[in-house]
């Protein structure tokens, strides 16, 4: 009789030994998943407005504060290099008039949570006007709207309210 393997070990880069649950490993690959879907939905969302979308590829280094481009991620089991891994995720540009455009940028997040180091770079965005505003898509959080999308303007959410000064931590 055959025990069933809990565990799966790989190496980090310095060589040591690490053991992952064999239950996390698969819930992480569906929720990666379901984070793609999302991501796409959103996408779709604003081209079937007529907005012009796509995928952000520059990121923010706080430390040098400035803008670089975003590096990319190789997937070593499909052995690919993923292009897009920006923040925000995506560029959305809006028509106004001959002369004007409204640039803003989306961050997809399927519970809307941003991390502390995303809060900092979306303040740095609005403090340089690089975007007119950053909007947070995120499933709602009501049981009976399945298959909408949330959206949350950074500025405007408790997150942002001290824009103004991107350096604060909260």
């Amino acid at each position: 009789m055959e025990k069933e393997v809990l565990h799966k070990a790989t190496f980090n880069e310095e060589g040591k030994v690490i053991l992952k649950n064999k239950e996390n490993i698969k819930s992480g690959r569906l929720s990666r998943a379901a984070g793609a879907r999302f991501e796409l939905k959103v996408r779709k969302y604003w081209e079937d407005k007529g907005f012009a979308v796509d995928k952000w590829s520059n990121n923010v280094d706080l430390e040098n504060n400035r803008l670089i481009p975003a590096k990319r991620k190789y997937n070593p089991f499909k052995k690919v290099l993923a292009i897009g891994t920006g923040f925000p995720d995506f560029i959305v540009i809006q028509f106004i008039d001959k002369e004007r455009y409204d640039v803003f940028g989306v961050e997809v997040k399927v519970n809307g949570l941003l991390s502390k180091e995303e809060k900092e770079k979306c303040r740095w965005y609005l403090k340089r006007n690089i975007f007119s505003k950053i909007l947070v898509a995120r499933k709602p959080s009501e049981k009976g709207k399945r298959g909408e999308i949330e959206y949350i303007n950074f500025a405007e959410s408790r997150w942002g309210k001290d824009s103004n000064n991107w350096a604060h931590k909260t």
